[in-house]
């Protein structure tokens, strides 16, 4: 363990939070010494009665008292919500289990897999992402259940007893492998063994042709896995393995886009395919992948630069928002509007070191320092930055005692979107004066850390990537709340707009570790979001009914597809589409490259601004794309608006019209 003093002292006030969840409850006492996951693909395991399913690609799978079941989830859709559904397809039991109220325990977890124990059934469940086995061990000689809600119409095994097919009522057709001989018997809906003890391995059968894949790949099996940052844009998977054989796992459509640009010694069976939410998952085999995305280079200013003659209109409404801004004037001390109120001043700063009109720099800077300051030291009136030592991360004041306090910033909900304007507003600040950032740097950076910390060794105050999902490759929101659909992401544009800022503060700082870092995640963000938020025309990656109906995504859960808002019901196309783009920044041309997708999305959000009571701020967003493709329209419009979105201002939106350049 490395002992570095400045990465692992606490500079924020400790808190004994009353809303946060035991987390002793599920988690192994090893386990509790180190912070734990906030928003994990496992999370509903150790909330609560921890009997929520979770989807681990691709079954969904569901442990209650001292059993697991598992489901192969078929989908409904309609134009707006896409859902998987979970039936038990098969629950695995132990005949003897020491009463039926024994509960699971987490006995170890990482990017990629997660171990769930049930102490009372001798049971140990190797849940590994793109498995398409679930694999146990039976930890001693112990008789097992396997039981199905629907009925079992054929049952038979091979000669050596080591391998069972069991056809189902519901079309299902499930291969059971054993390490060692097993005697299985049934009736219409129980299997039930002998005691036997080792390794049993279960597959759903996609298609009869991919027998022969199944057993040939049964003997090899994970029992961990691990993602790296090699290098920048580069993320490598690591399973460990145990068994014979090579390793089967699937991918979803990123990782196949992905590891086709990577240096990668791995066999991808195309035509071996299961189904997904996320699209078709195909099998891919060895036991180490190589992800690379392209190149993403970050940049404080726009890429093409502004025009001389669009000068003194911006500079017009430079003026006039820099003389706005008043630190005492700020009525909200909720993190996350307090945040948004902090980067949209200094996205003023930048756009007048672009316009080279360095006149307004010095109030802006001022407002920064009178604005950020006080929650770096500890003095905001009404709120502030407090360390939680129960899970291991910042919570607020506001939240320690609150729930839904700073939208359940308290509970680990939208830390990547808080923090991230206010790394956002630090980064600027630290580039127009160093000094400063020099100041701050250890507060600063244990916000950078609060959602991007890679190493639990090096920095024991946080989890590991609080919120990027390292198996699908983009953000979750939704922290320590139990939901059955899984974890939640709403706005995937404030997920990107925080990995962007990480990467500017590592300019500003001069530290390229945290620029790759945060280049990085970056680009997946954007990458997952372009994949299943962006909604194109004629797309296949959902079912035609709800892609003929939307542009674009409102929340996108674990299992679910959702048109609607937290904040706005589906039909405020404005909404999905404004909160699928703020904060309005250089990083925002990346998000929306696709010309005519973005002609797409704006054509089918327009007639919605006819809507009484469309507010000003949202209005601002659409036009901000029309601007993409029709920058005399959309300037016109601009023009008009009489209030923006308390993150945005005329001088930003004149910024963007102004500098999409010629194409």
């Amino acid at each position: 363990m490395v002992n570095n003093q400045n990465n692992t002292s606490f500079i924020f006030p400790e808190t004994q939070s009353t809303v946060l969840p035991d987390p002793s409850n599920f988690f192994s006492q090893n386990l509790l010494s180190n912070p734990l996951p906030t928003n994990s693909f496992f999370q509903n395991f150790v909330l609560k009665n921890g009997d929520q399913q979770e989807y681990i690609h691709p079954y969904i799978v569901k442990s209650s008292n001292s059993s697991l079941s598992i489901s192969y989830p078929s989908r409904q859709a309609n134009s707006a919500v896409i859902h998987q559904v979970f039936n038990p397809d098969l629950t695995f039991s132990s005949n003897d289990s020491k009463g039926p109220n024994g509960k699971h325990i987490i006995s170890s977890y990482d990017d990629l897999s997660v171990t769930l124990d049930i102490p009372s059934s001798n049971l140990s469940f190797l849940l590994v992402r793109g498995s398409p086995y679930l694999t146990f061990s039976v930890t001693q000689p112990t008789p097992l259940s396997i039981t199905t809600i629907h009925a079992i119409l054929s049952f038979s095994s091979n000669k050596a007893l080591t391998k069972y097919t069991i056809q189902l009522n519901n079309d299902q057709t499930w291969l059971l492998y054993a390490s060692s001989p097993i005697k299985l018997s049934h009736t219409a809906s129980q299997i039930t063994s002998h005691a036997f003890s080792g390794i049993i391995r279960v597959a759903l059968l996609p298609d009869s042709k991919h027998e022969q894949v199944l057993d040939l790949f049964s003997c090899s099996y994970p029992v961990s896995g691990k993602a790296a940052f090699r290098e920048p844009f580069q993320v490598e998977y690591k399973w460990e393995k145990k068994g014979s054989g090579d390793l089967l796992l699937l991918a979803h459509p990123l990782h196949v886009q992905l590891l086709s640009n990577g240096d990668n010694h791995v066999k991808i069976l195309e035509d071996f395919k299961y189904k997904s939410i996320d699209g078709d998952l195909v099998g891919v085999v060895g036991s180490s992948w190589v992800l690379q995305t392209d190149p993403m280079f970050i940049t404080w200013h726009s890429t093409k630069g502004i025009k001389e003659e669009y000068y003194d209109e911006i500079v017009s409404a430079l003026s006039s928002d820099v003389e706005g801004l008043n630190s005492s004037s700020i009525t909200t001390n909720a993190s996350y509007f307090y945040g948004k109120l902090i980067a949209r001043a200094a996205r003023l700063a930048l756009i007048a070191e672009e316009l080279s009109y360095p006149d307004v720099i010095p109030k802006v800077k001022k407002f920064l320092k009178e604005t950020i300051e006080p929650w770096l030291e500890g003095t905001f009136n009404g709120n502030g930055f407090l360390h939680d030592k129960k899970w291991g991360g910042i919570i607020t004041k506001q939240g320690s005692t609150d729930s839904s306090g700073d939208f359940g910033f308290g509970i680990y909900n939208d830390h990547h979107y808080h923090l991230g304007y206010f790394i956002y507003g630090i980064a600027v600040l630290t580039k127009l004066d160093p000094s400063w950032g020099r100041k701050y740097k250890s507060q600063a950076y244990s916000l950078v850390q609060d959602f991007m910390n890679l190493d639990t060794k090096l920095n024991s105050n946080y989890t590991r990537l609080r919120c990027f999902d390292l198996y699908l490759l983009h953000s979750w929101a939704g922290g320590l709340t139990e939901f059955t659909d899984g974890r939640n992401q709403e706005s995937t544009s404030e997920a990107v707009c925080a990995y962007y800022s990480a990467a500017l503060m590592g300019l500003a700082y001069g530290d390229p570790h945290l620029v790759a870092l945060g280049s990085t995640l970056t680009a997946l963000e954007i990458q997952g979001t372009k994949m299943w938020w962006h909604v194109e025309e004629g797309g296949a990656m959902y079912e035609e009914v709800f892609t003929q109906e939307n542009r674009i995504m409102g929340v996108l859960w674990s299992n679910k597809r959702d048109t609607g808002l937290w904040f706005a019901p589906a039909e405020w196309k404005e909404c999905r589409l404004g909160i699928q783009l703020l904060p309005l920044a250089p990083i925002s041309e990346t998000i929306f490259s696709n010309v005519e997708f973005v002609k797409q999305l704006v054509e089918w959000t327009m007639p919605a601004l006819s809507r009484d009571g469309v507010g000003e701020g949202w209005k601002g967003f659409v036009y901000a794309l029309e601007g993409i493709y029709d920058n005399e329209s959309a300037l016109q419009k601009i023009r008009s608006l009489n209030g923006f979105d308390g993150g945005n201002s005329l001088t930003n939106l004149l910024w963007w019209i102004h500098s999409r350049g010629e194409e």
